[in-house]
């Protein structure tokens, strides 16, 4: 068969998870959404409520227009990686796992006889998911010469498919893929494409090296080729620039001096994982959304550190230097980020000027602990919202550690 790659990719992970927690969630129609109002949207649907033409982004007063009988659930983040991480044992019960890619898809890379026997390799794994992680828990799987073609393999059946794209089957099996069924093509570069004469994928896949360069404007192209011949090209090290995390305000949060709380909070929670992953930072980013469609970002620097407290202080003066706020204020969206991240690798500190440094970092990793050992805010820098604030959200390409949900 030649097969190299198996890649998993699991069918609405979110509202799946959702449903076997909750047996009278299955076969309905039901959104997960960040926040319990219509103003927000899906950040993921069950099956029942894609057959009604419901998918991710889609706004929930919109939703419910569409099928009336939707049922909306509030995330349960810390359930998603819980899941995760029994998933990934038991594939690994089966088979290496080479890479995690997000919270719902993982790489694996098949030794020759994992690769001869790889069609029962996968049904073996999809047996063991549903007996020991859960019958909701379903998965597509694809198996490919690489990695890309193997994703690409998920997206042909779902939910719950097995397809097979074998090197004698190229490029044929892949004409009747639409572009957009590409990753890495999306609506500019299709549009791009189709200036250049190149309208379907029996167009593209007959293009030689030059022409797939000259059709991308750059290497993205040649890469592309490689990609749909089946050659599996070498991963570049990618190095973090910046990390962050951002809040949707629920509606009773949007006033300036509840939503600052909430931005302490986000400031408290960034620096604990920017020590949990051992790096510094020398920039602080503040972004804010608006009710009336204002936006606005301020930027403040620092010594490359990484304690809650100097990283509360720069908050503080930024939101106090902000001119656009006022005491009617509604905040829809706030985001913090920390940028320019380095290893501390052999800081040195001046006894003299730098010596409160170290004791403000120690005062946050203590607090690191207590909150790891007893749980989630049993010691914070002043105030949290009376209200409800959610705590460590997933983006699909990041899996929070569970000591995030701790913090």
């Amino acid at each position: 068969m030649n097969s190299r790659w198996m890649y998993i990719d699991f069918n609405s992970y979110f509202a799946s998870v959702e449903q076997q927690l909750d047996p009278k969630l299955r076969c309905k129609p039901i959104a997960v959404i960040p926040v319990d109002t219509e103003a927000t949207c899906a950040i993921a649907a069950s099956y029942e409520a894609k057959a009604f033409g419901i998918k991710t982004g889609t706004p929930i007063w919109e939703a419910k227009k569409m099928c009336p009988h939707l049922i909306c659930i509030l995330a349960k983040h810390e359930a998603y990686v819980e899941f995760h991480e029994k998933i990934l044992r038991e594939i690994d019960r089966h088979v290496p796992i080479t890479k995690v890619w997000s919270i719902d898809e993982v790489a694996c890379q098949l030794m020759d006889n994992e690769s001869a026997n790889a069609e029962q390799l996968a049904a073996k794994i999809k047996k063991g998911l549903k007996e020991n992680v859960g019958e909701c828990i379903r998965c597509s799987i694809g198996i490919a010469p690489n990695r890309y073609l193997a994703k690409v393999a998920t997206d042909m059946k779902k939910p719950d498919g097995l397809v097979f794209i074998n090197q004698e089957d190229l490029p044929q099996k892949l004409h009747s893929l639409k572009l957009r069924d590409l990753p890495g093509i999306g609506t500019n570069m299709e549009i791009r494409l189709k200036s250049c004469g190149i309208l379907d994928m029996k167009t593209l896949c007959s293009l030689n090296l030059e022409q797939m360069r000259i059709a991308w404007g750059s290497v993205e192209g040649e890469k592309m080729w490689h990609h749909l011949k089946g050659i599996e090209l070498p991963e570049k090290e990618t190095q973090r620039r910046s990390l962050g995390h951002s809040q949707v305000l629920a509606p009773e949060l949007r006033n300036p001096e509840i939503a600052r709380i909430v931005g302490r909070k986000l400031t408290t929670k960034a620096a604990s994982r920017l020590r949990t992953m051992k790096l510094v930072a020398s920039k602080m980013s503040l972004s804010i959304i608006l009710e009336e469609q204002g936006f606005f970002e301020l930027h403040s620097t620092c010594n490359q550190v990484d304690d809650t407290m100097t990283f509360l202080s720069l908050f503080q003066d930024m939101w106090n230097q902000n001119t656009n706020l006022t005491a009617t204020s509604r905040m829809k969206k706030i985001s913090v980020t920390f940028s320019k991240l380095e290893k501390p690798i052999g800081q040195q500190y001046d006894f003299f000027t730098d010596h409160s440094r170290e004791k403000r970092k120690k005062i946050s990793q203590t607090l690191d602990l207590i909150n790891q050992k007893y749980g989630k805010n049993s010691a914070v820098f002043g105030i949290l919202p009376d209200k409800s604030f959610s705590g460590a959200k997933i983006a699909f390409s990041r899996i929070p550690e569970k000591e995030e949900f701790f913090e």
